[in-house]
């Protein structure tokens, strides 16, 4: 493949088995062999080379966070007084449980997070209390979702 580094060596079923452990990670080994058309111990030995690369790790669930209280979403843009400060801001930032999503970014910020929060109170918590007590953090501009219109993983299968 093209676009796979060398020493990988992954090819078209490997693909397939990531794409489909993407789509649901539920899926029993022999579950996916039936769908590729190849045995269940085919795709075991596939997975199991595939974690050993590092390619793929655990195993999740998709959770809506609204049922269980999570009502707020916010995106906040932060900008660093320094950018040679992003290791050290970064580390602080990892601490905070309510950051879900970190980017060390291009553009105006430097850093960009998602942080998932039960309600307001919680959200402005993070931003006037944790966010401000972090050294390095310049200023941050917030912008709360008000809905999720798309979510998806990319296709990793060839065309």
């Amino acid at each position: 493949m093209a676009n796979t580094p060398p020493d990988l060596n992954l090819d078209k079923l490997d693909l397939n088995i990531i794409q489909q452990l993407m789509h649901d990670a539920s899926l029993s080994y022999a579950e996916i062999g039936k769908k590729l058309f190849v045995s269940a111990g085919t795709i075991h030995v596939r997975i199991k080379k595939l974690q050993e690369a590092g390619v793929i790790s655990g195993m999740k669930y998709q959770v809506d966070l609204k049922k269980l209280g999570y009502d707020v979403i916010a995106f906040i843009g932060i900008y660093l007084e320094k950018s040679s400060l992003y290791d050290t801001v970064a580390k602080d930032l990892k601490k905070i449980p309510e950051i879900v999503r970190m980017n060390y970014t291009t553009g105006n910020y430097s850093i960009f997070v998602e942080v998932v929060c039960k309600d307001i109170n919680q959200l402005r918590y993070i931003l006037h209390d944790e966010l401000q007590k972090i050294k390095g953090i310049e200023r941050t501009e917030t912008i709360l979702s008000l809905e999720e219109s798309l979510h998806r993983t990319v296709t990793v299968t060839p065309a």
